[in-house]
C-alpha cells in the first residue's frame, strides 16, 4: 500500500483553500487555479512577498497570489529582467567589460558599467544595444536560478575578472553573515542577483535605451567611473510609445530650461547645488510663502529664526551627529567646531526651552521658513528638485499626548488647503515607521507609530503603510502630490517625535503642577520651498495662473513713438499692484507677441498704440482666453485683482 502523498494547504486571494503536493512551486499554483492564468503567469506572491514561479514554495501554506502583466508590480519585474537583458548584450557586445548593479527604478532601469580601456560608450550606440537585446528577448531565454556557496561565487566572478561581483559578495558576507549566494542565468549570461524574475526574456515585450551618464562605483567619487545606461521595458509597445511621448512632454516642460528661460534662477559651477534666485524667481517664492503665512496665520503658528551655523555638540545632543553627520557640512574657529544646519528642530528646541511653559500653553506652534546645507554628492544634484542648499516651510508643535490627533488632523487639513490652492488634487498618503538607523525604545515608536495611524484613521483618510522609511527620531506622515503629468511628487511631511524633547530636557507644567514631557510634531507642508517651485514650473509648464506668475502682464508698444504710453501704462499698472513688465524693443508688434506668449509665457500680453494713448487703455490678450478686446487700465487692474482674489 503507497503511503499518503503529504499536502500542503494555501490561501487564494479570494480565501478559498487550494491544497498542493508539499514542495509545489508557483507555476503549480498558477496550473491549479487554470491553464489562463499558468500562460500568463510571471511570478508569485506568498504572504506578500514575491517570488520565482520556478521555486518551490516553503511548508506552512500562507495566503498566494499569482502575478500577471496587469499587476501593478509587473512593471519593476520585467524591467529587472530588462536590466539583465541589457546587461547580457553589454558583455556580447564590449568583451571585457565589467559589470556592476543593475536595479529596476520608477520609471525603467539602468546598468552601471566599466567598459575596456578605450571603449568609450555614447548614446548613439544605444540602437546597437537595443538591437542586440531584442535578439535576446526574441530567443526567450530562460531565467534560472542557483544556490551556490559564498566561496564557489568568489572563485567563480574572479574567474571571470568581475571584480565589482566579489566585491558586492564580501560585502554581503560582512553585512548579513550569508553562506550561499544566488546566480541568475539567462543565456549565456549569469549574474549574482536576490531576485527574483520572471519565466523568461520574452515576457518583455517593449524596450527602449534612453540616455547614459556618468556615476562612480557606490556613488564615491573616489572610487571607479563607470558608464550608466538607463531604459525601460513594457508589456506593450503602446504603453512605451505613450511613456516616450510623456518624456517629451517632461522635457518640454523641463524646469531646468524653463526657469532661465523665464529669468526665474540661474544655476552656477560657483555655488553647484545652490540656486541664484533672480527677480521673477523671488517673487514666485515669495508668493508661494504668502500662501503658506496665510495656513500660519489661521492654525495659530508663531514665526521664529533660528542660526543657520551652530556649535557641534548640538548636533551631537540632538542625535544629527550619529544619524546624519555625512550629510553635513562643518567648520572651525578658534578650536571649536561648528555645522551649518541640515534641520530646523534643534533650534526651535533652544527657542522652547529658553522659557517656562505651562500646559495652557499648549499646543505651542513655532514656524520657520529655515535654510538648510545637506552635503549632497554633486552627482545627484538636479536643478531645484536636488540641492544643497534650500528653504524648508518647517515649524515644530510642543503638545500633549492627548492633543497628536487634533494637530495632525490641523495639519493635513492645512496641506489640502494649500495644496488644491496650487492646482494639486491628486494627493496620496504614506505612513512610514521605523527604520534601521533610528533612535529610542521599541515602546516610543510603538506609541508614535499608534498614534499617527490612529489621527489618520479618525480622519476617514486613506493611506499606505511604508515600513522602515522613518525619520530617524520618529515615524511620520508624508504626502504625495500627483503633477499635470502624472508624476508623484512627495512634499509635506508630519514626523511625531518623543526623543528630541528628551534630549533637550524639554518640559511644560502641568495641571498637577508638576513638569510633564511634550510631544514634539515636526512638519512641513510643501517641504523644500525650491523644489516645490521646481515642481510647479514643471507643471504649469511655465505657464502660472494669474496669482501666481511672477509677471502677470506685459505691455507691447506697437512702434518705438508709443514706448513712452507704454512706460506710463506699465507705471500705473504697478503703482496699482499689478506685477507688469513692459517690452519697448525696436521690434515688430508680432515678434513682441510671439516672444511674450512662447518665451515669457505671460498670462496677459496688453497691446498699446494710437487708440489706447487716446483713451487710457489697453488692448488685452489673454493666453487662456483669447483676445479681450480694449480695456481700460482701472478695469484691467481689477480684473487682475478680482482672478488672485478668486484663487
Amino acid at each position: 500500500m503507497e503511503a499518503a502523498t503529504e499536502k500542503t494547504t494555501y490561501t487564494l486571494p479570494d480565501g478559498k483553500p487550494l491544497e498542493l503536493p508539499a514542495g509545489a512551486t508557483g507555476a503549480d499554483v498558477a496550473a491549479a487555479i487554470g491553464p489562463g492564468l499558468a500562460k500568463a503567469a510571471l511570478a508569485i506572491k506568498l504572504d506578500g512577498k514575491l517570488r520565482d514561479l520556478a521555486a518551490p514554495l516553503p511548508d506552512g501554506g500562507g495566503e498566494v497570489a499569482i502575478l500577471t502583466d496587469r499587476d501593478p508590480d509587473a512593471l519593476e519585474l520585467i524591467r529587472h529582467d530588462a536590466a539583465h537583458v541589457m546587461a547580457e548584450a553589454v558583455v556580447d557586445l564590449y568583451p571585457g567589460t565589467k559589470v556592476t548593479i543593475g536595479p529596476p527604478i520608477e520609471s525603467g532601469f539602468y546598468y552601471d558599467f566599466e567598459f575596456p580601456p578605450g571603449t568609450r560608450i555614447t548614446e548613439e550606440d544605444l540602437p546597437k544595444i537595443e538591437e542586440a537585446m531584442r535578439a535576446h528577448i526574441k530567443a526567450d531565454e530562460e531565467f534560472s536560478r542557483r544556490d551556490v556557496p559564498v566561496a564557489e561565487a568568489v572563485e567563480i566572478f574572479k574567474s571571470q575578472d568581475q571584480g565589482f561581483k566579489v566585491e558586492l559578495i564580501e560585502d554581503l558576507v560582512r553585512d548579513e553573515g550569508v553562506e550561499t549566494v544566488s546566480l541568475y542565468r539567462n543565456g549565456p549570461f549569469e549574474d549574482l542577483c536576490r531576485g527574483p524574475h520572471g519565466p523568461s526574456t520574452g515576457r518583455i515585450k517593449a524596450i527602449k535605451l534612453s540616455s547614459v551618464a556618468g556615476a562612480y562605483w557606490r556613488g564615491d567619487e573616489k572610487r571607479e567611473s563607470l558608464t550608466r545606461i538607463y531604459g525601460t521595458a513594457f508589456f506593450s509597445n503602446k504603453d512605451l510609445e505613450e511613456h516616450l511621448q510623456r518624456l517629451e512632454q517632461a522635457k518640454e516642460r523641463d524646469h531646468r530650461r524653463l526657469g532661465p528661460e523665464l529669468d526665474l534662477f540661474m544655476l552656477r559651477k560657483e555655488a553647484p547645488g545652490m540656486p541664484f534666485w533672480l527677480p521673477n524667481g523671488t517673487t514666485l517664492l515669495r508668493t508661494i510663502e504668502a500662501e503658506v503665512r496665510d495656513q500660519l496665520r489661521k492654525r495659530g503658528y508663531q514665526e521664529i529664526a533660528t542660526p543657520q551655523v551652530m556649535d557641534v555638540d548640538l548636533w551631537h545632543r540632538s542625535g544629527h551627529w550619529d544619524n546624519y553627520k555625512d550629510d553635513m557640512y562643518f567648520m572651525e574657529d578658534d578650536d571649536r567646531g561648528y555645522a551649518l544646519r541640515p534641520m530646523n528642530c534643534p533650534g526651535a528646541c533652544l527657542v522652547y526651552s529658553s522659557d517656562r511653559h505651562s500646559y495652557r500653553e499648549l499646543p505651542l506652534r513655532l514656524a520657520e521658513f529655515g535654510r538648510v546645507s545637506r552635503n549632497e554628492r554633486e552627482g545627484v544634484l538636479h536643478g531645484l528638485l536636488r540641492v544643497r542648499a534650500f528653504t524648508q516651510d518647517d515649524a515644530h508643535v510642543y503638545c500633549t499626548e492627548e492633543q497628536i490627533g487634533a494637530e495632525v488632523a490641523s495639519i493635513c487639513e492645512a496641506i489640502d488647503e494649500l495644496y488644491g490652492r496650487f492646482g494639486f488634487t491628486d494627493v496620496h498618503v504614506e505612513l512610514s515607521t521605523r527604520p534601521e538607523k533610528s533612535m529610542g525604545s521599541e515602546e516610543q515608536w510603538a506609541k508614535a507609530e499608534a498614534a499617527l495611524a490612529e489621527a489618520l484613521d479618525s480622519q476617514g483618510r486613506e493611506y499606505t503603510l511604508n515600513p522602515g522609511d522613518g525619520a530617524f527620531y520618529g515615524p511620520k506622515i508624508d504626502f504625495h502630490i500627483t503633477d499635470a503629468l502624472g508624476r508623484s511628487w512627495q512634499c509635506g511631511t508630519c514626523q511625531l517625535d518623543f526623543q528630541m524633547p528628551e534630549r533637550f530636557d524639554l518640559y511644560y507644567t502641568g495641571a498637577d503642577d508638576s513638569a510633564h514631557r511634550p510631544v514634539m510634531i515636526h512638519r512641513a507642508l510643501l517641504g523644500s520651498m525650491e523644489r516645490f517651485a521646481g515642481i510647479l514650473i514643471e507643471h504649469y509648464a511655465g505657464r502660472f495662473p494669474v496669482w501666481l506668475a511672477p509677471v502677470q502682464a506685459i505691455v507691447l508698444p506697437i512702434s518705438d513713438r508709443h514706448n513712452e504710453y507704454g512706460r506710463r501704462a506699465f507705471e500705473r499698472l504697478r503703482e496699482e499692484g499689478v506685477r507688469v513688465a513692459v517690452d519697448d524693443r525696436s521690434e515688430s508688434i508680432g515678434k513682441k507677441i510671439r516672444d511674450a506668449s512662447t518665451i515669457g509665457r505671460y498670462p496677459y500680453m496688453l497691446v498699446v498704440g494710437d487708440r489706447e494713448e487716446e483713451t487710457e487703455a489697453v488692448a488685452v490678450r489673454s493666453h487662456s482666453d483669447g483676445d479681450l478686446g480694449e480695456m481700460p487700465l482701472a478695469d484691467f487692474s481689477a480684473r487682475v485683482r478680482a482672478e488672485t482674489e478668486a484663487r
